[in-house]
């Protein structure tokens, strides 16, 4: 797996994001004081929930020689602070979900697309997301 690594840029709130080769951008909606140059950090945590649900059901469907032409995933993120994000360095109190409707396009029979679905479900994302995570935070040296 490749380090990410996520600086701030010259614009207020917009972030680079690296991933080896990979260059993308995030930011918060204008309304939020961004600039909107890219998807917000939920934004992007869905789209890393999507797209490994989608690959899953699109490699076992592969292993599995079925018929599956398409893949549609869409997500929506709703969280809602019990309290004001003030609060949020002393306690973190959020009333939090995720909406994923998967369409599949292709000859496949019903078991097949709850066993699809059943999949999806179980991609390494959404196993993450919904086991217990420790993130562990560290001060890192800058050479100055």
């Amino acid at each position: 797996m490749r380090t990410v690594t996520v600086d701030d840029g010259a614009v207020r709130y917009s972030q680079t994001i690296s991933a080896g080769p990979h260059l993308l951008r995030g930011d918060e909606p204008v309304d939020a004081g961004g600039s909107d140059t890219g998807p917000n950090p939920y934004e992007l945590l869905l789209a890393a929930l999507g797209s490994c649900a989608s690959i899953t059901v699109r490699m076992y469907a592969d292993r599995k020689q079925w018929p599956l032409e398409g893949v549609h995933v869409e997500l929506s993120y709703s969280g809602v602070h019990v309290e004001d994000s003030a609060a949020c360095d002393t306690e973190t109190r959020m009333i939090t979900g995720i909406e994923m409707e998967l369409s599949f396009v292709g000859d496949l029979s019903e078991q097949q697309l709850q066993r699809l679905l059943e999949i999806a479900n179980k991609c390494p994302v959404h196993r993450t997301l919904t086991s217990r995570i420790q993130i562990r935070g560290t001060l890192a040296e800058i050479a100055r």
